[in-house]
């Protein structure tokens, strides 16, 4: 019995002085990683329970250290909480990103595009503004006159002489009347001159003379359209080329292939296409409907010049029957 109590006593001394030495050890373990420290908690923890035979004293206070040791390791890590700030960082980057690229307009394009491409993309802009300008504008004179052709066709219809003509189409000032007074001024300058085909062949060249101008005049705007139609998508093109290669000094400054930087640079870069594509295929339809118009129109203009023509040498063919019987009786 006695050898018992001493053994305890002995056992408890040992525990003592194992329990004043454990607190230094521990402070020197928590400036290690969180793993390397858990390793020896995990060890003092099931140290104890291999020694049945020692008293619950000695083995509550072996548990007192080691809970004691457990919580300065587990307070030691300090990075943990890092974590839940990475990811609520990367949640607003992703927020502003997406942000971004839906404020990615055109007008946002064009103002954050570079000056040479900005020029490119106004010029452009006033192409087809021009463009459109010339559809109203032709349009409305087109409409007036087809209309004064056709109205001075139908109203010369019916007249026998170039006088008689004149007066059915009154005071208007369009085309035909432009012919008639050509052909009757043509009739009074060649007074005394009985060779039909001379007058008839001088007026005819101011009849072609008329003709041609006019023609000249309702071409005037379809030159526009032809360049506008030519050269803005390669307008655009080389404002889409300045604004990639941009894009890419930009990329090689950055060393970065993000698609949040480099997808700007290249939406400007390829609205200046859309904008010259925008600008050419309108001008192109515009320019072959109006082909097909002015087409139409010279046709009624060689109408209204054949009627003059036909009216002059029914005037030439009286006169040359009034000359013929007066100089019967």
């Amino acid at each position: 019995m006695k050898t018992t109590l001493i053994r305890s006593r002995a056992a408890l001394v040992v525990l003592f002085a194992l329990a004043s030495a454990m607190p230094p050890s521990h402070a020197q373990q928590a400036t290690q990683p969180p793993a390397q420290a858990a390793a020896p908690a995990v060890v003092q923890g099931t140290a104890p329970a291999s020694k049945p035979q020692e008293p619950a004293a000695a083995q509550q206070l072996v548990a007192t250290p080691n809970a004691a040791t457990s919580a300065n390791v587990v307070g030691a890590p300090v990075a943990a909480p890092s974590a839940p700030e990475a990811s609520a960082d990367s949640s607003r980057s992703a927020r502003s990103l997406t942000t971004g690229l839906h404020e990615l307009s055109p007008w946002t394009m064009f103002m954050n595009a570079d000056i040479l491409v900005k020029a490119v993309m106004i010029g452009l802009a006033l192409a087809s503004l021009a463009t459109w300008t010339i559809l109203i504008a032709k349009s409305i004179e087109f409409s007036v006159l087809r209309r004064q052709v056709r109205g001075g066709l139908r109203k010369v219809s019916g007249a026998k002489s170039l006088a008689e003509a004149q007066l059915a189409l009154g005071s208007s000032r369009n085309l035909l009347a432009s012919l008639l007074q050509a052909a009757i001024a043509e009739l009074r300058l060649s007074q005394g001159i009985h060779n039909e085909a001379g007058i008839k062949e001088r007026a005819a060249s101011v009849f072609t003379e008329i003709t041609r101008a006019e023609a000249r005049r309702v071409r005037i705007g379809m030159g526009l359209l032809a360049t506008v139609g030519a050269i803005s998508p390669f307008v655009g093109l080389f404002g889409t080329v300045w604004g990639i290669m941009n894009s890419f000094i930009g990329i090689s400054k950055s060393q970065t292939t993000n698609l949040a930087v480099v997808a700007p640079g290249i939406a400007e870069a390829l609205l200046a296409t859309a904008v010259g594509l925008a600008a050419a295929i309108p001008a192109v339809i515009i320019y072959n409907h109006f082909s097909r118009v002015t087409k139409a129109y010279l046709e009624l203009v060689g109408r209204a010049s054949g009627v003059a023509g036909r009216l002059l040498s029914r005037d030439l063919d009286r006169n040359q029957v009034g000359i013929h019987s007066r100089a019967a009786e």
